[in-house]
């Protein structure tokens, strides 16, 4: 009797959980657009400080894992996340890309959505190396891309699309970067190529909101 008992609680406590979930992602709503003057002004180029509205992430041109040029194009009309790492990192980038695997997990069946993961140093990330990582993290062809090309523009689509980089981390690395950095970030972008929300990485609580963030776009 007491094992029923115990069995019984433990089951509605389960459907109170279960419960509870889909009210607050019901209730919850999609973040706001985000703009350069939202945003620390230590990420911002001086030229965009004071941009307040109508901020989208600008053309760009990379290569996958499997060869394939990459733009804006591809992206446009889907929400998606970017990150910026590099495959032989040993500190932030395992966290990220495992917490990155979940959100790969959340939206497998939803064709409207991508990840896109540049590297911060293609003098060592070849289409090659990017390949083997991507299978290490089992990526999924078209759906998780992992980019790579001339490192003046992956350093340029950081620092004036997605305000990934302090402008004293950016002014110590010369205009392209003596060495290469990356933050523990991931960007959420929507349908209009608009920024929606900053998310720490490897803060497995954080990545849950960006994935329920992630689930209300989608349905704008």
């Amino acid at each position: 009797m007491k094992i029923i008992i115990a069995f019984c609680g433990v089951v509605a406590i389960s459907v109170c959980i279960a419960y509870y979930l889909i009210i607050e992602t019901k209730n919850s709503k999609p973040p706001d657009v985000l703009n350069p003057i939202d945003l620390n002004p230590e990420t911002v180029d001086q030229d965009l400080l004071q941009v307040g509205q109508g901020h989208k992430i600008g053309a760009f041109s990379f290569i996958n894992q499997d060869g394939k040029k990459i733009g804006l194009n591809d992206v446009k009309g889907k929400v998606f996340v970017a990150e910026y790492f590099f495959t032989t990192c040993q500190t932030i980038c395992p966290q990220m890309n495992d917490q990155m695997q979940r959100v790969q997990y959340a939206f497998k069946q939803e064709d409207n959505f991508t990840i896109l993961s540049f590297t911060v140093n293609p003098e060592v990330d070849t289409v090659e190396k990017m390949k083997r990582y991507a299978n290490e993290h089992g990526a999924i062809s078209g759906k998780w891309h992992f980019l790579t090309g001339d490192k003046e523009q992956l350093y340029h689509t950081a620092r004036k699309y997605f305000f990934l980089l302090k402008k004293s981390e950016v002014e110590n690395q010369g205009d392209v970067g003596s060495d290469f950095i990356h933050t523990n970030n991931f960007v959420l972008i929507d349908k209009e190529q608009r920024i929606r929300g900053y998310y720490d990485g490897t803060n497995p609580k954080e990545v849950d909101k960006l994935i329920n963030d992630a689930k209300q776009i989608l349905k704008e």
